[in-house]
């Protein structure tokens, strides 16, 4: 070995373990190829695989996270075949499937590399990531991930974990694999769906509880179930779609009515759960990656650019350029209308997509009376310009579902409304924030002359 490295692969080893195993002797060799310095090597080897960084639990994971470290039990494993691609480099050649779990829930993991424990092992992982995989958070251990097997203790037993954990609907998110919860039946319909050229039936609805609300499918039937019906549910899935989690009732799901004496003892009912949301903050809504049927109240303080008046794919609904879709090429468009607005109020801002039927309402105008400006103005972004006259300032109530993206929470409102109940309260709010009395002789508020509407 060249005495000159030596010192420096030692450093390596002791600070991030087997080098050639991990593949980070190849990594280190590649920066020297490079004629990068052995010192400066070492360097950016160790911040790369060895910085700092978080530890996580299950529970913590979304998608595109890097570089954490995570401790979990394998509930299950398997390995799969990897055929390599005609012409393709060498590469693995299977592939490790299973279930990783810890106290605060489990989650599938794939590897690359064959790990260090079997089923029932406690393996720590460093270096990991996450993907997105089926619409649903799947755990990444790459051939550069650090895996070693570590102590029984640290977490429950297998049978323990092995039992899908019982959570509120608010804390069923990306990362869960399997769950359990008790909930009401809000909402409920039965549909058939094609499925590989075979009709199936499918019930789909909306659960509740005190925390929220979340949707739900199942693929067999549920007897006794009905809307009003407050059920536990053992062993469903948690599935994603369009950001937003929701509950899978399959053939291996256990679902049992709650009796009324039990119902007694919950922090719900019906009636409760059925109630309009209450209108949160957005800060709340922030600290969550998604959230399904809430409400949020705010004044607009901005109209995006793409508000107004559309083009739409006849085929996919996607917003056609120039005539142009980016799946089917050039179509005809079909005339749309909708609004893109930054709602702020005071502790967070989001954005909310407003369809048609919605930007209508709050705009005051059709789409036939929109185009009928446009044409009259004969300008494209006449309809801009009046939806940004109309609607800056505007305060309003949103309801619908929000979920945390790149670039913040995006908000698609299901029905809107301008609040009127409540303009005292935040006039008071406001003045509080100011440092001045809602009692203080002569106050506006006080001769109800104060509007923030």
């Amino acid at each position: 070995m060249d005495e000159n490295i030596a010192p420096q692969l030692e450093d390596l080893t002791r600070a991030l373990g087997d080098l050639e195993k991990t593949g980070i002797r190849a990594e280190f060799d590649k920066l020297l190829a490079f004629r990068v310095p052995p010192e400066i090597a070492k360097e950016s080897i160790l911040r790369k695989f060895g910085g700092k960084r978080k530890v996580l639990k299950v529970k913590d994971l979304s998608a595109s996270l890097k570089n954490f470290e995570i401790t979990g039990r394998i509930l299950d494993i398997g390995e799969k075949a990897i055929r390599p691609r005609e012409g393709a480099p060498d590469g693995p050649s299977r592939l490790y499937l299973g279930v990783l779990a810890d106290e605060t829930g489990s989650v599938m993991f794939s590897s690359w590399k064959e790990l260090p424990g079997s089923g029932g092992d406690v393996i720590n992982v460093k270096n990991a990531y996450t993907r997105l995989w089926q619409n649903r958070i799947r755990l990444s251990i790459g051939e550069q991930s650090l895996v070693s097997k570590v102590s029984d203790s640290l977490l429950p037993q297998l049978s323990e974990l092995s039992i899908s954990p019982a959570k509120k609907l608010i804390d069923i998110g990306a990362a869960d694999f399997s769950v359990g919860t008790v909930a009401c039946v809000l909402q409920l319909s039965h549909r058939e769906v094609l499925i590989r050229g075979k009709q199936s039936k499918v019930i789909s609805g909306v659960f509740a509880d005190e925390t929220g609300r979340l949707p739900f499918s199942a693929w067999v039937e549920l007897p006794g179930i009905d809307i009003g019906s407050i059920i536990r549910i053992e062993g469903a899935q948690s599935r994603m779609f369009r950001g937003m989690p929701s509950i899978n009732i399959l053939s291996s799901t256990k679902v049992s009515s709650i009796g009324s004496e039990d119902a007694e003892s919950l922090a719900f009912t019906f009636e409760s759960a059925a109630k309009d949301p209450v209108p949160l903050k957005i800060e709340e809504i922030d600290s969550r990656d998604s959230m399904f049927d809430i409400a949020a109240a705010g004044n607009v303080v901005s109209v995006r650019p793409g508000s107004g008046i559309i083009s739409r794919c006849p085929e996919c609904s996607r917003v056609v350029q120039k005539s142009n879709c980016r799946a089917h090429g050039k179509v005809e468009g079909i005339r749309d209308m909708r609004i893109k607005a930054i709602l702020d109020d005071g502790t967070g801002a989001m954005s909310v997509m407003f369809p048609r039927e919605l930007a209508e309402i709050i705009y005051g105008k059709t789409l036939e009376e929109a185009e009928q400006l446009m044409f009259s103005d004969i300008s494209k972004d006449a309809v801009y310009e009046d939806l940004r006259r109309i609607l800056t300032g505007r305060y309003l109530a949103v309801r619908g579902n929000a979920s945390k993206g790149e670039y913040g929470i995006s908000f698609v409102a299901e029905s809107a409304w301008v609040p009127e109940d409540d303009l005292t309260v935040r006039a008071v709010e406001l003045l509080h924030r100011l440092g001045q009395d809602e009692e203080e002789p002569g106050s506006e508020v006080s001769r109800g002359g104060m509007s923030l509407a």
